[in-house]
């Protein structure tokens, strides 16, 4: 145990490790928080819809021989966020085949360009496994990948506590919120594009495939146990950022991939909330 400590105590001192930490646990945090949302309003695979188009604009991006790929996959990424809105509407095209149609083009266009044009890589394979499911080394976090997860984060929680109520009034009853006088379409669109900005950043750690996880799983682990909007969203958040960093400090001790390492914390987790959750409800 004593060893494990010092192990650990290590690790800490590396600048590398405390960026990994500062970028996993804001990433969770901004995940959680509207992943309750996105749960509520059925619309859990945008994040997977999105987390597919920004692969794809990872590509773009390194056929372009970007240096720095962030801005354009942030804009693709957040235009195809209010295309997906936009075509839910559709009534010739619903939601889910939206969703279906934008994201599996988006993957098989990106890895189509990867395979067609020399992107100056020698492991093309190995590269869309580190894009699709996180790469497997922390130390991959530049300062500037660091700075913007902070910014970009610090503009997510503002949204979320600035817009909370309206937030809270979509997601539980749109049309009320429209009768009322309310926005309901902006909000929604806001709501999106926000979504759009986490999966970019998210990306970095872990992965385009496993970014749905960090939205979906802490949610429905707090809905096991809780039930108003505002305790769910709660819980949700502090199991994700707990999740994140037991999920960080398995990976850095264990040698682990980060990414998958975090979902299997989450995993974990909700089937210990789906067991408490049973045991409360029969004892009720």
């Amino acid at each position: 145990m004593n060893d494990l400590f010092a192990t650990l105590g290590f690790y800490l001192e590396k600048p590398f490790v405390i960026n990994a930490l500062i970028v996993g646990v804001l990433i969770a945090l901004c995940s959680s928080l509207l992943g309750v949302t996105l749960v509520l309003k059925r619309y859990s695979f945008i994040g997977d819809g999105l987390s597919h188009v920004a692969f794809g604009a990872m590509a773009i991006a390194a056929v372009l021989g970007l240096t720095n790929d962030m801005p354009l996959v942030l804009t693709i990424t957040v235009v195809c966020a209010v295309l997906l809105l936009r075509m839910g509407k559709n009534a010739k095209i619903k939601g889910d085949a939206a969703i279906a149609m934008i994201s599996v083009g988006a993957l098989a266009i990106g890895y189509l360009l990867m395979n067609i044009f020399n992107t100056g890589s020698s492991n093309l394979s190995g590269d869309v496994c580190s894009t699709l499911f996180g790469s497997t080394s922390i130390l991959t976090l530049s300062t500037f990948d660091v700075w913007m997860c902070i910014i970009l984060s610090v503009i997510v929680v503002l949204f979320f506590v600035l817009f909370y109520n309206k937030i809270f009034s979509v997601t539980f009853d749109e049309s009320f919120a429209r009768a009322t006088g309310q926005r309901a379409g902006l909000y929604n669109l806001l709501i999106a594009i926000v979504i759009a900005v986490i999966i970019v950043v998210s990306m970095q750690l872990v992965g385009s495939l496993l970014i749905s996880a960090l939205v979906i799983f802490p949610a429905l682990s707090a809905m096991r146990v809780f039930k108003s909007f505002k305790s769910v969203t709660i819980c949700a958040a502090i199991v994700s950022v707990v999740c994140a960093l037991i999920g960080l400090f398995t990976s850095i001790l264990a040698g682990t991939p980060v990414g998958s390492t975090i979902v299997a914390a989450d995993i974990a987790v909700f089937a210990l909330f789906s067991l408490i959750g049973a045991v409360t409800k029969r004892n009720a």
